[in-house]
């Protein structure tokens, strides 16, 4: 049976292939691109059947036949700009199997195990850095802890036995173990790899390396202009990114920007003018995270007003809206939780496993009871802390307030005592009640914000279907029952 699987899963994912193939092929004929891309929707359809809404898949066909259309221009774009290697292993990797196979998987996995099964593992290679960026919470874990090749080769092994086939790399700097990401991406050529970076050690030769193996993308750290950036960074910083953004567009690379959001810098980053520039310098997505106070000596002024936050929830979505906004794909990390259901940690759709093999439900929440050296991928997403995000998410129903530590404090502290879950931070440990005590008065203010964008979307969640809606589904049932 698992033979027959293998068997299907190769020709389903030929048939992507020869998709993509046909795609990349024609670079300058629009028409023959528009047939090929919505050959692409058709298969995509035909295996994730009922995964998605009928009218997603009308919308994308409608899309890809309006030239005139933001993101079908933001498609083109891609296809004109991208190394053609990249794009198809990114297509096949991220698309096939990490979002259509590894999904279905994923799924079965959680089914049969009854515990969180994530979409993607963020995992720390070296807690090492050739920065000292001022509040930076991952240097708190000094710079002597290492992942060793096997150890990462290991959890990627095991987590695609999962359907787990998408690894994001942090640190520290991910970047100072250039080679032994390379040898990751050149042995697990089936998953899509990305790297949060500083920038600053992307160099001409790396390009090369990333142009040959296709399937490791970049987001690359900005706080703002020079200044902002180089008085946290370092002087000649934000030069070295610049250089680095350059390098990567003309060797055709898929790369973004990570940005940190607080009360002194939320508007800059946000800008028409900051959005234009990143734009122009050749990144396709911006990932947007909250301020978090992780640390004893964390500065808690620096957490954004509730008024900035909501202006920030707005900003995004007409940032990557349908119509307007700007050719570049946004993120929030914590305001797109009404999207993915709410908290996405502790193995729900991601964990983090840091420099010393600690596996810690979230990136920003340093608490755990099992180590990745000691244990499997599974008996860490079984181990008590994470099972007790398992049995408690959603934290509540307003996904505006997903997370357990910044929102919900209360919920973090009782989950860390019921669980017996111990600081992982080796330099100066932080006691839950002080790290949750500085989200406290954060937590209350937000809960009381009225938030009129998160009713509206409600309201119309449960609005009857509109006729389009209703064409769209007869549309994609017809075009089932003529294939």
């Amino acid at each position: 049976m698992k033979k027959m699987a293998g068997l299907k899963f190769q020709a389903q994912r030929a048939a992507f292939s020869v998709a993509a193939d046909a795609v990349l092929k024609y670079v300058n004929k629009n028409d023959d691109r528009t047939k090929a891309l919505l050959k692409v929707v058709d298969l995509t359809e035909s295996f994730a059947k009922d995964r998605f809404k009928p009218e997603s898949y009308e919308a994308a066909r409608k899309m890809i036949q309006d030239p005139e259309n933001k993101w079908m221009q933001y498609l083109n774009r891609l296809f004109d700009e991208v190394s053609p290697n990249v794009l198809k292993t990114t297509a096949l990797n991220l698309g096939f199997d990490a979002m259509l196979y590894g999904t279905k998987v994923m799924h079965e996995a959680r089914e049969k195990y009854q515990c969180n099964v994530p979409w993607l593992i963020l995992m720390d290679p070296t807690s090492a850095c050739n920065l000292k960026c001022t509040g930076c919470w991952a240097a708190e874990y000094g710079h002597l802890l290492n992942l060793s090749f096997e150890d990462m080769d290991r959890v990627i092994t095991q987590g695609k036995e999962l359907g787990i086939y998408l690894y994001m790399l942090t640190g520290g700097e991910p970047l100072v173990r250039k080679k032994d990401i390379i040898r990751l991406c050149e042995k697990h050529n089936d998953c899509e790899f990305h790297a949060f970076t500083n920038g600053t050690l992307v160099d001409e030769e790396f390009c090369n390396e990333m142009e040959r193996v296709g399937n490791l993308t970049l987001s690359i750290s900005l706080e703002g202009y020079e200044k902002v950036n180089d008085g946290r960074r370092g002087k000649g910083v934000y030069e070295k990114v610049m250089h680095a953004m350059d390098l990567l567009k003309a060797h055709g690379q898929i790369f973004g920007t990570s940005i940190c959001y607080t009360r002194a810098n939320i508007e800059t980053v946000t800008s028409d003018e900051f959005l234009d520039m990143i734009i122009e310098k050749g990144c396709r997505y911006a990932w947007y995270f909250h301020y978090m106070p992780v640390g004893n000596d964390a500065a808690v002024d620096l957490l954004p007003t509730k008024e900035q936050r909501e202006y920030m929830y707005h900003r995004v979505r007409e940032i990557r809206g349908f119509t307007g906004g700007k050719q570049i794909f946004a993120f929030d990390f914590q305001n797109d939780g009404e999207y993915v259901g709410g908290c996405i940690a502790g193995g729900r759709n991601y964990f983090h496993i840091n420099a010393n093999g600690d596996a810690e439900p979230c990136v920003f929440i340093h608490y755990s009871g099992a180590n990745i050296k000691e244990v499997s991928v599974l008996d860490a997403l079984r181990q008590p802390l994470f099972m007790a995000y398992h049995n408690n998410q959603p934290f509540n129903k307003n996904h505006l307030r997903p997370c357990p530590m910044l929102e919900n404090p209360e919920k973090l502290q009782q989950m860390v005592h019921e669980t017996g879950a111990k600081s992982t931070d080796l330099q100066s440990p932080e006691s839950v009640e002080h790290l949750c005590g500085k989200c406290e008065q954060y937590a209350s203010i937000w809960k009381r914000k009225r938030m009129n964008c998160g009713k509206n979307q409600e309201k119309q969640r449960k609005k009857k279907k509109k006729p389009e809606m209703k064409a769209a589904e007869k549309e994609s049932c017809r075009r089932k029952n003529g294939r």
